[in-house]
């Protein structure tokens, strides 16, 4: 169907949807109750015309009207719901993990451009110990030995923050790991090959350190430390990584719309999928403050923990919000 005949099959369901958010808008509503009863119904059929017209890719002014509708009449039907905490669990629940699987080419090619360089190079230098210095200087080479030998008693921290205390270290953490994931995503607006670089060299720079340490036998103090906190912050990372992708792509490959169309509607989706990857950082960086760096804890529960946690993202990531649309719209394959 083409475009006009599909806005003058609805478009009167349409404004009949507009002029009942107008009447419950207003502090004493004057439509019948009847009428204002039929709300759910009409909000379940205009989600289906913007599923509709997203798959046919109308014009995004008309998908851009739709979702907008979409949103005033959710605030509407969940306005009791829809702030706070509410809104919150809502985005983590469902908006976030659908949207990642609805990118899932863009999230395994950012796993892919992470992890094999990582492993490639966490190899090499474990058979070469020298070969870390060809993408670190001598300087954090030395920080890092510094950081995890055994002879450390606050493993995992430098000797310049030997002295601070884990709520400084988280705040530390979470700013530092933050950014490495807003660099992964901002740099994607270069046609995504600020991204791919970046993050190519993360993998180098990862691997390289796991694979020097493990040469110099720090098994015991840096694979307990960072398996903690490794599920949320590196799948994190990739997450970033590929929101930055997904910023790219319209430079590349606009599809059926303008480059500043399909620019502004990549935007917002990679926005999201950046916010989710933020809150799963902070969420590590808690457990790297306040578990990773607890010398009481036993290696093997250390390991059994990161286990649990691998289990769990991949299972939230996996099942959470399945079936259900959001309040940005219903989702969808690519």
């Amino acid at each position: 169907m083409k475009q006009q005949a599909f806005e003058q099959l609805y478009e009167s369901s349409w404004q009949q949807f507009d002029q009942l958010l107008d009447d419950l808008d207003q502090r004493k509503p004057q439509l019948p109750l009847e009428q204002r009863q039929q709300l759910p119904a009409l909000y379940r059929r205009l989600c289906a015309h913007y599923a509709l017209a997203q798959q046919r890719h109308y014009s995004p002014h008309l998908v851009a009207a739709l979702h907008q509708r979409v949103m005033r009449g959710h605030q509407q039907l969940y306005r009791s719901k829809s702030s706070g905490v509410w809104r919150l669990v809502e985005f983590l629940w469902v908006t976030f993990p659908n949207q990642l699987r609805r990118h899932y080419r863009h999230f395994w090619l950012a796993t892919a451009l992470f992890y094999l360089p990582a492993l490639a190079f966490g190899i090499a230098c474990y058979l070469d110990g020298d070969m870390i210095y060809s993408v670190m200087p001598d300087s954090s080479v030395a920080q890092m030995e510094y950081m995890y030998d055994p002879g450390n008693d606050q493993v995992g921290r430098s000797s310049e923050r030997k002295a601070d205390s884990d709520i400084m270290m988280l705040g530390y953490y979470i700013w530092n790991n933050v950014a490495i994931d807003f660099r992964s995503f901002a740099l994607g607006i270069l046609a995504a090959i600020g991204t791919v670089l970046i993050t190519v060299f993360n993998g180098f720079s990862i691997g390289g350190v796991a694979g020097h340490l493990s040469q110099l036998g720090f098994t015991d103090t840096f694979w307990p430390f960072v398996s903690g906190h490794g599920p949320f912050e590196l799948t994190a990372l990739t997450i970033a990584t590929a929101a930055g992708l997904r910023l790219g792509q319209p430079l590349l490959s606009p599809g059926p719309y303008r480059r500043i169309d399909a620019l502004k509607i990549a935007a917002g989706e990679s926005v999201q999928l950046l916010i989710g990857a933020a809150v799963m950082t902070t969420a590590a960086a808690f457990i790297e403050a306040f578990w990773s760096p607890n010398p009481h804890i036993p290696i093997s529960v250390k390991y059994g923990f990161s286990a649990f946690m691998w289990l769990i993202t991949i299972l939230y990531l996996w099942r959470a919000g399945r079936g259900r649309a959001s309040s940005k719209g219903p989702v969808h394959a690519d």
